[in-house]
């Protein structure tokens, strides 16, 4: 272990793929439709502030959209595993816009009218409390754990290997998840939150695009098997516990791919902040500037390297607007050069300290609400 003093604010092998990810008009009609359906009922039913247990509107919503689905699309996909007629992919693109509604009444998630809308009730930390963040040694992949004060967690992504995320939760004592987010569907992201759903996440946020692997499958059914309430990203904010967590959707006019539609998520505790956004190129980073986004102006403490460390990722523009104090590129051994010396470049330009999960392990950062963190190395 390597933990520094409180610092003061200022080879992978492509899968098989089985469909596109993309859902037909038809469906989409038919998920609007039960979209529709499923925001009276959410009103209609009660729930308890904090909470996000999925409610039997949410099935009657989802088999509603799985019906429209079958009578409408029309697209030659292999049907989901135990669930004939429409895909897993299929059937998540439609669940993930019918239930934000019954979150937001619960006040646990809060949809933004812009980028600078309050949250939902927050937990009030006590003096001295802390958030931690870890970015977890998952070889050539992202996996990051948040832990709030009050002992919520999240989950973004999981790497590439099943075991080895599945040790990293055990050995942080991980028993329980309130929130799972793939940033996006590749496989070095999502591969290890299949076993991950066993820890009965309450709510799982993607990007809306259905993935078109066959571990994009398996994702879809552990977590419907746990009951997991599927969510598009929209720019919300997800109050887990003292801890706000600002969700950054992609925006508008992205093309039509995975890695410029990853899900950003900015996380504020008090004056302590961090900002990770996946596997984001050029072309998204410059929409949310040209957004003039609050929660993508630094300085940040944390933020993790864009697409481990890629060329095509982190620009000067970009980190001039974020303003890292601390960079983690989470990287494993591979053959695309991660990281790339132009972004090494960047970084040291950007005046940032450098941490890799390749050479140091898992890197864990604990913030308090003054703005102070100590960091500390796995090796």
């Amino acid at each position: 272990m390597s933990p520094s003093t409180p610092r003061k604010p200022g080879s992978e092998q492509p899968e098989k793929k089985t469909r596109p990810g993309k859902a037909t008009p038809a469906a989409k009609a038919a998920s609007a439709k039960a979209s529709s359906a499923k925001g009276s009922g959410a009103r209609a039913s009660s729930a308890k502030s904090g909470s996000t247990k999925a409610s039997s509107t949410k099935a009657n919503g989802a088999k509603a959209s799985a019906s429209g689905a079958r009578a409408g699309a029309r697209t030659g996909r292999r049907a989901g595993k135990g669930r004939p007629g429409t895909s897993s992919s299929d059937l998540l693109g439609l669940l993930v816009l019918i239930v934000t509604g019954s979150l937001a009444a619960c006040g646990w998630i809060r949809n933004q009218g812009g980028s600078d809308a309050p949250g939902g009730p927050v937990t009030t930390a006590p003096d001295g409390a802390q958030v931690t963040i870890r970015f977890l040694d998952v070889g050539q992949g992202d996996a990051i754990l948040i832990r709030s004060p009050e002992g919520k967690t999240a989950l973004i992504d999981g790497g590439r290997s099943a075991a080895r995320l599945t040790d990293a939760l055990k050995q942080y004592g991980v028993t329980r998840l309130d929130l799972m987010i793939a940033t996006h569907a590749d496989a070095d992201h999502i591969a290890g939150l299949v076993p991950a759903a066993a820890l009965n996440p309450r709510v799982f946020i993607n990007n809306g695009l259905g993935g078109t692997t066959q571990t994009w499958e398996r994702l879809v059914a552990a977590l419907q098997d746990v009951n997991a309430t599927f969510v598009k990203a929209s720019n919300q904010t997800v109050n887990l516990g003292s801890v706000k967590l600002r969700v950054l959707a992609p925006p508008p006019g992205m093309p039509d791919e995975q890695n410029t539609n990853s899900v950003g998520l900015a996380v504020q505790f008090g004056e302590f902040r961090a900002l990770m956004t996946g596997d984001s190129e050029t072309p998204e980073t410059e929409g949310w500037l040209a957004q003039e986004r609050a929660d993508v102006r630094g300085p940040f403490q944390v933020y993790k390297s864009i697409h481990h460390g890629a060329s095509n990722g982190d620009s000067a523009a970009w980190l001039a607007s974020v303003r890292p104090q601390n960079v983690v590129i989470s990287v494993g051994q591979n053959s695309y050069g991660h990281p790339t010396d132009a972004a090494l470049r960047l970084y040291r330009q950007s005046g940032a300290r450098v941490y890799r999960t390749d050479r140091q392990g898992t890197v864990t950062f604990q913030g308090r609400a003054d703005g102070t963190y100590t960091a500390e190395t796995e090796r």
